[in-house]
């Protein structure tokens, strides 16, 4: 076997698991706010393409994808980022977030180069470290802080470190924060990445969850076009329908960027097998050329954010993020004594931060927090705000 594999850490939601394990909860019927799993009705246009192109069913799909995904990506990165992507090369249509990251990071880490780093935030998506660690290089945990909007502090990290990464992770909307990059952060970013040689992926699939009266988040392929930076290079953003359109089964994203690294990436993904079944490919095509259901999906978040947070404002400082459909809430002790209590009292299951994050520069920067996905119908999250509060009058401790 592999000798990498006995590197991984076990998942948060295994973690979580062996916490709740020999709880019987007080309060019924469940409720499970952790899994960042969304729970809105998918988009019947996405739907309907799907089951209309079953009969496709038959053929081999290309790694490529069809010319008429690629084009619909690229013309949904023109209207939402100003970004003139080439269809043709600068393009390549993943199985979901999760598989093209990790796959990703298996084509860019060279193990031969001396100390190859993969930096990602802390606390971070786990398929990141995974990957990272299965490729044959270490992670670099880049704490986030409250004092740089919940984003790490890029401008701590020394020459030395930069020179052995290899790869740049970042989140934004971050997972858990919620919280975004500006686009002159970005512009910095991309600046190291000239200097030092290495490769930016952008992780934004809560790119589209942000509050109706705000403006829409930065991406990185926005700031390489802002730069007249048009063949994007070093840069690579990841997107996703899953939660942009509650489509989380039909595992469909992109890839998009560097040509000269997107060719590389799709030799090894013809390699992988793992191209997009193409009845998969034309319900994808009308959920990016679609933008009605996804308006319709933030207003459902505004109007459960804005319920949430009112209520739970007397017991925590807490207050809705840039974007995504989390709160990153801190909870002042053991956020896993915090979340194991909260479900034996209340039935409420969410994610200790500590899960979420590795112990880096002496401490785990996701204790005394918990995450909180917003996924459930505004009833079910209505009732979880109930508990939560009845929780914390009765003397939490």
């Amino acid at each position: 076997m592999n000798s990498y594999i006995e590197t991984l850490q076990p998942y948060p939601f295994e973690r979580l698991r062996t916490l709740k394990e020999g709880i019987e909860p007080r309060q019924s019927p469940e409720i499970f706010l952790s899994i960042g799993e969304p729970k809105h009705a998918a988009p019947a246009i996405a739907t309907d393409a799907l089951i209309n192109a079953m009969t496709e069913i038959t053929r081999y799909p290309s790694t490529l994808g069809t010319p008429e995904l690629r084009s619909a990506i690229s013309n949904w990165l023109l209207r939402r980022f100003n970004a003139q992507v080439d269809p043709t090369t600068q393009v390549i249509p993943c199985n979901g977030t999760r598989e093209g990251i990790f796959s990703l990071i298996q084509a860019i880490v060279n193990r031969h180069k001396e100390q190859p780093l993969v930096a990602m935030p802390n606390p971070f998506y786990q398929i990141y470290e995974g990957a990272t660690l299965l490729a044959g290089a270490q992670p670099l945990f880049l704490n986030i802080s409250p004092d740089c909007h919940g984003q790490p502090n890029f401008e701590a990290v020394n020459p030395e470190t930069w020179r052995h990464t290899q790869l740049l992770m970042i989140c934004t909307p971050g997972n858990p924060t919620g919280e975004c990059l500006s686009l002159s952060t970005l512009k910095k970013l991309i600046a190291l990445a000239d200097t030092y040689d290495f490769i930016i992926a952008s992780d934004e699939c809560y790119s589209e969850l942000y509050p109706t009266n705000s403006a829409a988040p930065a991406g990185l392929l926005q700031a390489c076009a802002e730069l007249g930076r048009t063949d994007f290079s070093r840069c690579l953003a990841i997107h996703s329908l899953s939660k942009r359109s509650n489509l989380p089964g039909l595992r469909s994203g992109f890839i998009a960027g560097d040509a000269n690294i997107i060719k590389p990436y799709t030799t090894y993904r013809t390699y992988h097998g793992c191209a997009m079944s193409l009845p998969t490919q034309y319900a994808s095509v009308a959920a990016w050329n679609d933008e009605h259901h996804v308006e319709q999906n933030r207003t459902a978040y505004d109007e459960k954010y804005t319920m949430f947070v009112e209520r739970l404002s007397p017991h925590f400082d807490i207050k809705r993020p840039d974007a995504s459909f989390y709160i990153w809430l801190e909870v002042h002790g053991d956020d896993q004594h915090f979340a194991r209590e909260l479900f034996r009292v209340t039935g409420i299951t969410v994610l200790p931060g500590s899960f979420l994050a590795r112990t880096s520069e002496g401490t785990n920067p996701g204790s005394g927090y918990v995450r909180i996905a917003l996924v459930a119908p505004l009833k079910e999250c209505s009732e979880a705000a109930d508990r939560i509060v009845r929780f914390m009058e009765n003397g939490y401790e």
